[in-house]
């Protein structure tokens, strides 16, 4: 009987093209078992790293990046490992070829290490504690702290000082454009900062000593949430006096926006009382049922390290989903963009109804 040979061809998940040879008789039906061969298809030409792996049009996906970009363990890579990423990933976007040794994965992997430790507009790599990744372990030691020691003056006014400068320099750190900020604009932002974050914290301590305990233990949570609406814009002045870069969908630059890097720092500071919510509210709360149960009673000591597990499940959790509640590319219509940059934005791109920012973290 004549053979023939039909093929067909299957896409895997990982991108991976294979085509079978399948051959068959003249009834069409397999004559013996097939075997899969990799296709002179190159996989790594759908990959485009200059976006994220997953969708950011939904939280779930948005969600995935932020679990990978904020890992805590990307805060302990090496200098060597961050260089490697970089070359990777550099060299990935320049000739579009897997690098010896390297799959999809991996690769991936590479460029999530490399996002986590260099800024997306100015390239340059960050000071570790302001990296998002270093949020988990340093917001776990300052937030325990924070709530466990809340009952001197001493003690709101140190740990508030300590919270509110590691804030400033996460904010200047994850700040959006690529405009320099001089060393004088930024100390004094930082001292508004600290100043109205320790003022509204022994103003709502003051308030609350003839009150329940568990009063008390949320003031911290209360003088943060206060904070962040001074810290956050404090630190980022720059781009609210000089606007932060915008771009049409494709990714041409088309001017700096005021309106813009209001809108983005609204959205930051939205998340991060998020962010701090969990650790800040649910843990004093469990700690206090707990306390008036008696846990501790015979270990009265033993409240510190039962803060800090549960600040620091809260955290390493809260950090990624609340930077997830939007996305990091920012939209905003044209129309609500500065009056002249809006012009000249309909002008030149008349075609476009939206722009793209980079709002922060």
């Amino acid at each position: 009987m004549m053979k023939c040979s039909q093929k067909s061809t299957y896409r895997v998940a990982s991108n991976t093209y294979y085509k079978y040879e399948i051959p068959t008789s003249a009834t069409g039906l397999p004559s013996r078992p097939f075997r899969g061969q990799p296709a002179e298809v190159a996989p790594e030409m759908s990959i485009d790293l200059s976006q994220p792996r997953y969708d950011q049009s939904s939280y779930a996906g948005r969600a995935k990046h932020f679990l990978l970009l904020t890992n805590p363990l990307n805060a302990f890579a090496s200098t060597e490992q961050l260089d490697e990423a970089k070359k990777v990933v550099t060299e990935f976007k320049r000739s579009r070829r897997m690098p010896a040794g390297y799959d999809l994965d991996k690769l991936w992997a590479a460029k999530y290490l490399y996002d986590s430790a260099y800024h997306p507009d100015t390239g340059e790599k960050m000071f570790v504690l302001g990296r998002m990744a270093a949020q988990a372990p340093m917001n776990t030691i300052i937030t325990g702290c924070m709530i466990t020691f809340y009952k001197t003056t001493a003690a709101i006014v140190f740990w508030q000082w300590v919270n509110q400068t590691f804030n400033a320099l996460v904010n200047y750190t994850n700040r959006g454009g690529d405009a320099p900020m001089s060393m004088t604009h930024l100390l004094g932002s930082y001292c508004a900062a600290c100043g109205g974050a320790l003022g509204t914290a022994l103003y709502l301590n003051s308030k609350v000593k003839n009150m329940s305990p568990i009063y008390s233990r949320l003031v911290p949570f209360a003088a943060v949430c206060g904070a962040n609406f001074i810290n956050i814009p404090m630190m980022r002045s720059g781009e609210l006096m000089n606007g932060t870069p915008v771009f049409t969908p494709d990714g041409k630059r088309v001017g700096e926006s005021k309106a813009a890097a209001r809108y983005g720092i609204s959205l930051v500071i939205v998340s991060r009382i998020f962010m701090a919510l969990p650790g800040m509210t649910v843990t004093p709360i469990i700690t206090n049922i707990a306390t008036q149960r008696g846990l501790f009673c015979h270990y009265p000591k033993g409240v510190i390290p039962f803060q800090l597990f549960l600040v620091g499940l809260c955290v390493t959790f809260a950090t990624p989903l609340c930077c997830a509640i939007f996305d990091q590319r920012a939209s905003l219509a044209v129309d609500s963009l500065d009056t002249e940059l809006k012009d000249a934005v309909k002008k030149n791109h008349p075609y476009i109804t939206h722009v793209v920012f980079n709002k922060g973290l």
